[in-house]
């Protein structure tokens, strides 16, 4: 059996004397920052609103007329309408006598897509970097400056008789 030694007055004394110390003054650096902040109300990042109930009970509301979302200098659809076969002028580097230019060119139709027009040459075309296209085919935009219509002319012009 162990034997139970008695505390001396001393050791209770100092004991007292040491939580009396710690009840007065706060050691801790937690207990500090307790004391120096006022309690605060928790903070909230991403609030959840309540879902919306319609007061007039039409169901869900239909919104106005809609707005385009982009807004054009002119109109998206094409200036002019291509059909296969239509002669037209295209600005491009070309053979001419023997040299290359940039100039304006005819060619034909061959292919419309809905973005794009196929034009074919009879003569040498090249492209920007320098290489010759083997087919004679260019593609271009719709919307491009570098292509125009031809005005169509007529076949035969009728002589006009003078009447005396």
């Amino acid at each position: 059996m162990p034997v139970k030694a008695k505390k001396t007055k001393v050791q209770t004394e100092g004991k007292k004397k040491v939580e009396a110390k710690a009840a007065n003054k706060p050691n801790s650096v937690q207990a500090k920052a307790r004391e120096a902040r006022p309690v605060e109300s928790p903070r909230v990042v991403n609030r959840i609103s309540p879902p919306r109930v319609s007061s007039n009970g039409d169901g869900p509301r239909t919104k106005g007329p809609r707005v385009p979302q982009f807004a054009y200098m002119r109109a998206p659809g094409g200036e002019h309408d291509f059909q296969v076969g239509d002669t037209v002028e295209v600005y491009c580097d070309h053979e001419k006598n023997k040299e290359r230019v940039r100039g304006w060119i005819r060619g034909i139709v061959v292919q419309v897509d809905n973005k794009m027009v196929a034009v074919q040459f009879r003569s040498n075309v090249f492209l920007t970097d320098g290489w010759m296209v083997p087919d004679r085919i260019l593609w271009y935009p719709l919307n491009s400056e570098h292509i125009r219509p031809i005005a169509k002319k007529s076949g035969k012009r009728e002589k006009v008789i003078p009447d005396y």
